[in-house]
C-alpha cells in the first residue's frame, strides 16, 4: 500500500486493504478469547476492555499521523498506510515469547505441566494451583465434549439464549451509529464556524475522547459491572442521538447550536467507548464453555462485520432518506439493545462459566451441570460416581460449582 502511488497501482491498495480486512477479522477474535482465557476472573474484565483501549489509541494515532504538518499531505498520504508495518513488526517479534493460555494447553493438549508454567508466567507466582483447580473443574464438566461446531452451537438448546445474547449485542455494537456520528463530524464542525484547515486538529478531541472513556470502562468495569456499563452506555447514546437530532434540524435558528451538536458528538462517543465498545467482546469469552468459544467468536465475529457491511452499505441511503432525522433509527436501536440487556442479561462480574451457565439455566430451559458431571475422566459413572481424591466439597464451593 506505501508503494501504491510510486506503482502507479490501485489494485497493491485493494490487495493490502484485503489482507488487512482479514488480518483483522480473525485479530477481533483471537485476541478477546486469548484475553479472557488467561485471565483472573476477578480481573476478567478490565484485561478484557484492553481491546477497546487499544483500538482507541489506533483511530487516536491515524488522526495524529494524518494531520498536515506529519503524513496528512497529498504526497505522503501512501506513508500513513506504510506506519502500519511498525506495530505488526512489533507483535511478529514478541508474540513468538509469549506462553499459549493455559486453557488451551489444558483442554486441547492435555499438557498439565505447560498450562502451569503459563499461568505462572501470567500471575507471576509460583503457586498458581487454584487456577489450574478452576480449570480442571470445568474440564472435568466437559470430559466428553468435543470442539462444537458452529452448527451444533446455534442448535444446543443449553446455550440458546447466550448464543441469541451475543448476537444481539454484536449487532447492536455495529448498528448503534457510531459510524454515521464520523460521516457528519466534519460538516458539523463546518457549521459550528470552525475554519476547515482547523477540523483535523478538532477531530482529535474526538478519538482522545475514545480513549479516555475506554480506560475509565476498564478502571471501573469490575466494581459496576458489564451489565450497568452496557446498559447506561446504550441508554446514554439513544438520549444524545435524539438531542443532536433536535440540534441539528435548529442548527440554522441561532449561533450557539452547532456547538450543542459538538457536545452531542463527543457525549455520543464517549457513552459509546464507556460500555458497548469493548464489552460485547468480553461477554462472548465469558458466556460460552472451552469447548464452545471458537465456534461463538466465529458467530460473533461474522455477525460484527455482517452488520459493519450493511452500515456502510445502507447509510447513504437512510441519510439521503431522512437527513438528519437519520440519527432517529440510530437512537431506536440503541434503545432496544438496553431494553434486552435489562431483561436478559445477567452479570457476570466476577463468576465463573460454570456460574453464568447456571444463570441462563432458567432462560434455556435447561439443568445447569450437577456433581456428576465432574468425575474424572475415566471413571465409569453408573448410578453414583466415584470422587475424585484430589477434589474435595470445599475444593468445588469455592470453585462456585454447586
Amino acid at each position: 500500500m506505501a508503494c501504491s502511488l510510486q506503482a502507479g497501482a490501485f489494485e497493491m491498495l485493494i490487495v493490502g486493504r484485503f489482507i488487512m480486512g482479514v488480518d483483522g477479522g480473525i485479530a477481533l477474535s483471537a485476541l478477546p478469547m486469548y484475553l479472557n482465557e488467561i485471565s483472573p476472573k476477578e480481573i476478567r474484565g478490565s484485561l478484557g476492555q484492553v481491546t477497546a483501549i487499544f483500538i482507541c489509541i489506533g483511530v487516536f494515532s491515524g488522526q495524529v499521523l494524518g494531520l498536515p504538518e506529519l503524513l496528512g499531505k497529498e504526497s505522503t498520504w501512501p506513508y500513513l498506510f506504510g506506519v502500519i508495518a511498525v506495530p505488526a513488526l512489533v507483535q511478529l517479534v514478541s508474540l513468538p515469547f509469549l506462553p499459549e493460555s493455559p486453557h488451551y494447553l489444558l483442554f486441547e493438549k492435555h499438557d498439565h505441566a505447560g498450562a502451569e508454567k503459563a499461568f505462572q508466567t501470567f500471575l507471576g507466582k509460583e503457586d498458581v494451583s487454584r487456577e489450574v483447580e478452576e480449570v480442571l473443574i470445568e474440564s472435568r464438566m466437559q470430559r466428553n465434549i468435543q470442539l462444537v461446531s458452529v452448527l451444533e452451537l446455534l442448535r444446543s438448546p443449553s446455550v440458546r439464549w447466550q448464543v441469541i445474547t451475543v448476537v444481539v449485542t454484536m449487532a447492536c455494537y455495529q448498528l448503534c451509529g457510531l459510524n454515521a456520528i464520523w460521516f457528519y463530524t466534519n460538516s458539523i464542525f463546518g457549521k459550528a464556524g470552525i475554519p476547515p484547515e482547523k477540523i483535523p486538529y478538532i477531530t482529535l478531541s474526538t478519538g482522545g475522547i475514545e480513549t479516555l472513556a475506554a480506560i475509565f470502562s476498564g478502571l471501573v468495569i469490575e466494581r459496576l459491572g458489564r451489565r450497568p456499563l452496557l446498559m447506561g452506555g446504550f441508554g446514554l447514546m439513544a438520549l444524545f442521538f435524539g438531542i443532536l437530532t433536535i440540534t441539528l434540524t435548529l442548527q440554522d435558528h441561532a449561533p450557539g447550536i452547532p456547538y450543542l451538536s459538538i457536545i452531542c458528538i463527543l457525549a455520543i462517543i464517549a457513552s459509546f467507548c464507556s460500555g458497548p465498545g469493548g464489552i460485547p467482546f468480553i461477554l462472548t469469552g465469558e458466556f460460552f464453555q472451552q469447548s464452545q468459544r471458537p465456534a461463538a467468536f466465529i458467530i460473533a465475529g461474522t455477525v460484527n462485520w455482517l452488520s459493519n457491511f450493511a452500515v456502510g452499505l445502507l447509510f447513504p441511503f437512510i441519510q439521503k432518506s431522512l437527513d438528519t432525522y437519520c440519527f432517529l433509527v440510530f437512537a431506536t436501536i440503541c434503545l432496544a439493545g438496553a431494553v434486552y440487556f435489562y431483561f436478559v442479561l445477567p452479570e457476570t462480574k466476577n463468576r465463573t462459566h460454570a456460574e453464568i451457565s447456571q444463570a441462563f439455566a432458567k432462560r434455556n430451559k435447561t439443568h445447569p451441570p450437577d456433581n456428576t458431571d465432574l468425575a474424572a475422566p475415566d471413571t465409569k459413572v453408573t448410578g453414583r460416581p466415584e470422587p475424585d481424591p484430589t477434589f474435595t466439597r470445599d475444593n468445588y464451593a469455592k470453585n462456585g460449582v454447586v
